[in-house]
């Protein structure tokens, strides 16, 4: 099994920032892309940001230019600074982590459990 460790979440007034932090277990497995992932009440979840394993990414409309995502393939972690924060990026925010085991080739989608961000005016 692979376990996704959130932090980072938190309340924040408009305009400030904060950083998201993921780190997946360790095992006889190794993680394609690595992203971050929204849901806000009522909606469906989406794509923020995606980093490669080589570091190339992606990120949706809404958040480019104010949030960079970054990933450490040593520890098995993804990072997300959302900066210039406005209350539409209120959310539960989720990593995402694509992995493959060694014994391959199929890729699994593993989740983390979710953390609050809440951005007030």
């Amino acid at each position: 099994q692979v376990q996704l460790v959130e932090s980072g979440g938190g309340l924040v007034q408009a305009g400030g920032s904060l950083r998201l932090s993921c780190a997946a277990s360790r095992g006889a497995f190794s993680i394609n892309d690595m992203g971050w992932y929204r849901q806000a009440p009522g909606n469906q979840r989406e794509l923020v940001a995606v980093i490669s394993s080589g570091g190339a990414t992606h990120y949706a409309d809404p958040v480019k230019g104010r949030f960079t995502i970054s990933r450490d393939n040593d520890k098995n972690a993804v990072y997300l600074q959302m900066n210039s924060l406005k209350p539409e990026d209120t959310a539960v925010y989720y990593c995402n982590a694509k992995v493959v085991f060694d014994h391959g080739p199929r890729t699994y989608d593993y989740w983390g459990q979710g953390t609050q961000v809440t951005v007030f005016s």
